[in-house]
Formats: C-alpha cells, sequence, structure tokens
C-alpha cells in the first residue's frame, strides 16, 4: 500500500475545502478521478418531433410543420402559447396504449426523439424556461465544471423521454429499453474515454427512479466494472406519493406551461405511462385514506374504484394495479439524499368528489412532494445491500424541497461534498 506524506495529504484536504465554499475559479482542475454522468428529473429532458405524412392533424394549422424536419416539441412552452400551438402540442404529445403489445406509442404520424444525448447540457438548453432552469441541475453542472469537468469529455447526460416509464414485469416500454441499452453505451464510453475508470451517476427525481431501474436491469458483473458510485438525490420513491395520484386526479405539476391551468394538460398527463408509475403503494401506506370525499373515502387498497371514479378506462387501471412498485437495492456503492422537515401532501380532500378542482391538503413530513414515509420504505429496500458489504448512505437535509434540493445554497453543498467523497 502507497504511503501519503503528510504535506501531501493536507493539500488534498485544503483544495477539497476550498471547492466546497466555492473559491474554485472557472476551468481550475482540482482533479478529476472519475467521470460523471447526471441524470435530470422529469419535466426537464427536451423533446423533439417530426411530422409523416401519417400524420392527420385534428386542426389544419397542426400539420404546419409535415414534412418538415425535426422541431422542439417539449420545453419549447412559450413558444406554444406565442403561436398558438397549445392544442396542437397536447395532442403531438400524448400517447396511446397498445392493449396488443401491452405498451405505449405515439399517435400515427409523429415520431419523437430526444435530442443531445450524452451532453450534460442536454436539459439545460435555450429552450428550457429560465425559471425551471435551476431545478434541471443548472447548478449541480455549474460547480462541476469549477471543479474542471467537462462537457462530453468528463462529464455527460443521459436525458430519456418523460413520457414513458421503466419496462414492467409483463409490461414492456420499447422507449426505455431503447434508453437503457444507449445509457449503457454512454457508461461504457464514459469509462474508456478516462483511461476505464467507473463512472459516477448522479440522478435527480423521477430520474433517480429510472437509474435504479437501469442498473438493476445490468448484469452484477458489468456494475462491478462500470459504476463505482451512484448519488440519488430526493429519486421518485418505490412506494409511491401523494402528489403523482392528485396529478392525475387533477392534473401535472411537473409539466408546466404559461397561461395553461393544470387542468387543462390533464388529458395529455394520463396518457403518459410516467404519470401512473408512482402511486400510493399498500405496503408503504396502508390503510390511511388517501383521498377522502364525503360519500367514500379511498386507500391504496381502493384504486380500482378510485382510478374508475375519476374517469380512467378499464385497460390503464388493469395495468396500474399490477405494476411492481418496489425497487431491488443496485449492489453499487450508493449515496441517497433527501429533503425533510418540509410540509408534504399526505392526504387529498375532494369533499363534493369533484376532481376537477384542486383539492384540500392534509400534510405530513417529507421534502414537499416525496413523503417521509416513502423516502424511508426506499432507504429499508436500498440498505438491504449492506448486507454484502456494499456501502449506503442515508443524507437527511432539513427545509430542503423537492425541486429546490439542487438550488439551495445549503443542499447543494452537502451534494458536492458527497460527489466529491464518490470521486476520493
Amino acid at each position: 500500500m502507497a504511503i501519503v506524506s503528510p504535506s501531501t495529504d493536507l493539500l488534498a484536504l485544503l483544495t477539497f475545502l476550498i471547492c466546497l465554499l466555492h473559491c474554485c475559479d472557472a476551468g481550475y482542475d482540482v482533479g478529476v478521478y472519475n467521470p460523471i454522468i447526471l441524470i435530470p428529473g422529469i419535466s426537464c429532458p427536451n423533446l423533439e418531433a417530426r411530422l409523416t405524412d401519417a400524420y392527420v392533424p385534428s386542426l389544419p394549422h397542426c400539420g404546419a410543420l409535415k414534412g418538415k424536419g425535426w422541431f422542439p416539441l417539449w420545453n419549447n412552452t412559450s413558444d406554444l402559447v406565442r403561436h398558438n400551438y397549445m392544442s396542437c402540442f397536447e395532442e403531438q404529445m400524448q400517447l396511446a396504449y397498445d392493449s396488443t403489445l401491452k405498451d405505449y406509442r405515439n399517435l400515427p404520424g409523429v415520431e419523437t426523439h430526444v435530442p443531445d444525448f450524452g451532453s450534460a447540457h442536454g436539459f439545460t438548453s435555450k429552450n428550457l424556461d429560465s425559471s425551471r432552469k435551476g431545478f434541471c441541475m443548472t447548478r449541480v453542472l455549474e460547480e462541476l465544471e469549477l471543479l474542471g469537468y467537462r462537457d462530453g469529455d468528463t462529464l455527460f447526460g443521459a436525458p430519456y423521454d418523460p413520457r414513458h416509464a421503466p419496462p414492467l414485469p409483463g409490461q414492456p416500454s420499447q422507449v426505455f429499453s431503447d434508453y437503457f441499452a444507449r445509457f449503457k453505451v454512454l457508461v461504457e464510453h464514459a469509462s474508456e474515454k478516462n483511461q476505464d475508470k467507473p463512472v459516477i451517476l448522479v440522478a435527480h427525481s423521477f430520474g433517480g427512479m429510472a437509474t435504479l431501474k437501469f442498473i438493476n436491469w445490468t448484469p452484477i458483473t458489468w456494475r462491478k466494472k462500470f459504476i463505482k458510485h451512484l448519488v440519488l438525490i430526493s429519486p421518485a420513491l418505490s412506494g409511491g406519493f401523494m402528489e403523482a395520484l392528485t396529478n392525475l386526479a387533477s392534473g401535472p405539476k411537473p409539466l408546466i406551461v404559461p397561461t395553461i391551468p393544470r387542468l387543462g394538460l390533464r388529458p395529455m398527463w394520463r396518457t403518459f405511462a410516467s404519470a401512473l408509475l408512482f402511486l400510493p403503494s399498500s405496503p408503504v401506506f396502508g390503510h390511511m385514506p388517501l383521498v377522502i370525499t364525503k360519500n367514500k373515502n379511498y386507500s391504496a387498497y381502493d384504486y380500482k374504484d378510485l382510478l374508475a371514479a375519476i374517469g380512467l378506462n378499464t385497460e390503464v387501471v388493469e395495468r396500474v394495479l399490477s405494476a411492481k412498485l418496489r425497487v431491488d437495492a443496485p449492489m453499487v456503492p450508493t449515496t441517497y439524499l433527501n429533503g425533510v422537515g418540509v410540509q408534504t401532501p399526505e392526504q387529498a380532500i375532494y369533499w363534493d368528489g369533484n376532481f376537477d378542482v384542486a383539492p384540500k391538503n392534509v400534510y405530513g413530513d417529507g421534502d414537499g412532494v416525496m413523503n417521509l414515509v416513502g423516502v424511508l420504505a426506499l432507504v429499508n429496500d436500498l440498505r438491504r445491500q449492506q448486507q454484502a458489504n456494499i456501502p449506503f448512505k442515508f443524507v437527511k437535509i432539513v427545509n430542503a424541497t423537492h425541486s429546490d434540493i439542487v438550488v439551495q445554497e445549503h443542499s447543494l453543498k452537502k451534494i458536492m461534498y458527497e460527489i466529491l467523497e464518490a470521486n476520493r
């Protein structure tokens, strides 16, 4: 074993502390050890579309871009309103469920792809509204670049189609299967480009759960060779969370389009596979009433009645009820950071049974989106890998909200500390 001299060790410690205080000059390389791949939250990846001759628009102007190549669809939201393209956007974004294939697909004649795959700047582009760039890991990206990381060299990104969800047993997802294959190639490329060093994955929100599913999709031997560390930042919970249910009932919070109310986006949101993935599960939430009305209360055991009451069709209900919500431990060194101490909806009151209005909420603990009970359930799942002597660490950050955990100064410092620790 090599012996490090005290002076060298002290110099390394001082450099480390300086970087934590955000005093590194731009471009100052403090020692890039392992390549990093960023995986963002659900509202961050860009999505482009092109329209073929098979597309039959519901309104004439929705076909104006037919045959004209790729154009920004999602995250070009200001243009949607400016050019009266909102109804076209909803039509071209929606998915259709193929009961024969048991999978989701675009409408006929609508082709989509995620641009800039592999780039850490692929989800912080000019198309993204400035008010939302922060929680799309822009600050994490900036801090990494201050440390000497460079896009396409030591720093990469793995955006995905936010409408789709990782494959479920017996319910395939061709889009996510293709994404996992590209993700695997990207990890191997990042490692090869950096003297075969294993990769650190840093993932936020939906990207966290997608990354967990990706890792469990790969062989154990591959993980040991190519994954040095997994840093999960407020991942979407395998056991579900309450906001996923109210998004489905009354319209989505994650998709923000200026001047368009949540209710106006609800029909489109309900066609997404990702919208159905994180309903609160009975193993985590038990028999606690999740939705309260004057005539009936609904727990996680009552989804067949509840989802029918809010207007979902039978095929979709069956898909939701058969979903496997828990996740296996990734069996790679893992750090899990999550906010606590923030008021978080855990029950929704639709007293008159009207799901066309926003509910009144009963609050518990969490990060404003992820319920603490679900966070602790995921911690218990992930720490099982400690039985195999694979490190797992859980970091609670008081008053860090789900979106702003990657923006707020006190939580960002903790995130950067854990990334640097993973690099040691």
